[in-house]
């Protein structure tokens, strides 16, 4: 992963967060109890995605090198150790 999609990760993350909690304090008052209680499973719901997806983001930034993208790694491949391709 690259460091721009980190970047986007941890942006997106942060915005969720913002947003949904921001959502939580501005439900105006007068609604049934189903309201609030859907509303509070979409908030947290989107809570936990969002400090999923800031964890993933967070890992990919801090990855020494950034070894997620490095070519050559192996991840992908099917070349054996001569670097010829697997056909039988």
């Amino acid at each position: 992963m690259t460091r721009r999609a980190a970047a986007f990760l941890l942006g997106l993350a942060a915005f969720m967060i913002f947003e949904w909690i921001n959502l939580g304090f501005n439900l105006a008052d007068g609604h049934d109890t189903a309201f609030y209680v859907v509303h509070g499973i979409l908030i947290a719901v989107n809570i936990v995605l969002a400090v999923v997806l800031g964890a993933i983001g967070l890992r990919a930034w801090r990855a020494p090198g950034n070894a997620w993208r490095a070519p050559g790694n192996g991840a992908g491949t099917t070349e054996n150790r001569a670097g010829k391709g697997n056909a039988t």
